[in-house]
């Protein structure tokens, strides 16, 4: 071994020993089994995921939700047969708990119609940045209470999936202001919707327009590329990057093919199926969403996304509505809190003084 390279490391190995003894495993002790521990523990518990369809009518939200889960999680309408068009935004969420293999998930779905469906659409975003930071806000005066729940209801949107419709040309006005504002408070996804109307051809063309105005508007959308951890990240990630925005099919119809029961759209050409890659990008999809970064998304939510908006907050605390539970903090002490100060120590030491002068 090269004496240069051993130096350094013996000398750190001496430094370290003097602190604290190398400690040598004589057997096995079963330190591996936390990880069992945590697995029982979260089964227990179960997961939360929250997600939001953002997209004109008729781009197959409610349709997609159900592909993803492969469960009716969603009322779809049948085309033709929906009711009038919404003259303002609503918001409509509903919560279902899927149990696969034992694993608990309780997911909440957000659902946007009337997004982008009238002539004027100006500030249309503003609701649903409204619903967002209000589930940032239940969560934080949960958070700040003085007897807190030991686990505090997560409402709080981990992902936007937002449905672009398939006109083959670039990003539209809307798009653009939409993620803009978006993209710096909650985790967004970009898809194109009901990608079978285009070609292969028209579908990478306008894959390339869309990220070339994403790039041009400073739109970074998930996974956002400055919290790559390390290079595995880094790797996936980037593959992830350039395929986004993912070309979707969405269908919760089967349909035999080859002797087997496949999703897909079923058309006079043929079928689409869903969850084939020389289709559409469905499975890219599916897999950001629930099988690679599920956690991820929670976690860049919870430690970028909400801690972003808790800071503004809490510096902005003289504001904060003064709720149940709500305690005024002191400011910070000088001294550790159980030192006494100046004061009480001179009055103990005057009382110690008279006892003993009357003693005398």
């Amino acid at each position: 071994m090269d004496p240069l390279r051993q130096s350094p490391c013996s000398d750190s190995s001496q430094r370290s020993s003097s602190r604290s003894p190398p400690c040598e495993m004589l057997g096995y002790v079963g330190i591996e089994a936390v990880l069992d521990q945590l697995k029982i523990k979260a089964m227990k518990m179960g997961f939360e995921f929250n997600i939001m369809m953002v997209g004109q009518s008729g781009l197959g939200k409610s349709t997609m939700v159900n592909t993803l889960f492969k469960s009716k999680v969603w009322k779809t309408t049948p085309p033709g047969l929906g009711g009038p068009m919404a003259q303002t935004l609503q918001l409509h969420s509903v919560t279902h708990v899927i149990e696969e293999n034992g694993v608990k998930l309780k997911l909440t779905l957000t659902d946007t119609p009337g997004f982008g469906d009238q002539i004027n659409n100006d500030k249309c975003w503003d609701p649903i940045l409204g619903y967002i930071n209000e589930q940032y806000e239940r969560y934080l005066q949960e958070e700040i209470l003085i007897t807190r729940k030991r686990h505090i209801p997560d409402t709080r949107v981990h992902c936007c999936v937002y449905f672009m419709p398939p006109t083959g040309h670039c990003l539209r006005p809307l798009d653009i202001e939409f993620l803009q504002r978006l993209s710096q408070t909650v985790n967004v996804v970009p898809v194109i919707a009901r990608a079978d109307s285009l070609t292969i051809e028209e579908r990478e063309a306008f894959r390339r327009r869309i990220q070339h105005s994403l790039k041009a508007h400073c739109i970074d959308v998930y996974p956002q590329e400055c919290f790559d951890e390390d290079v595995n990240d880094r790797i996936l990630n980037s593959k992830i990057r350039e395929r986004i925005p993912f070309a979707v099919v969405g269908s919760d119809q089967e349909h035999l093919v080859n002797g087997r029961c496949v999703l897909g759209r079923k058309t006079k050409w043929g079928i689409i199926e869903v969850e084939n890659m020389a289709h559409c990008e469905f499975p890219l999809l599916r897999d950001l969403l629930i099988r690679s970064h599920l956690q991820d998304l929670k976690d860049i939510t919870h430690y970028v996304h909400y801690e972003n908006y808790r800071v503004c907050r809490l510096n902005s605390s003289h504001v904060l509505p003064r709720g149940p539970g709500w305690v005024n903090l002191d400011p910070t002490p000088t001294r550790p809190p159980g030192t006494p100060g100046p004061s009480k120590i001179s009055r103990r030491r005057r009382r110690t003084h008279d006892n003993t002068t009357e003693e005398y």
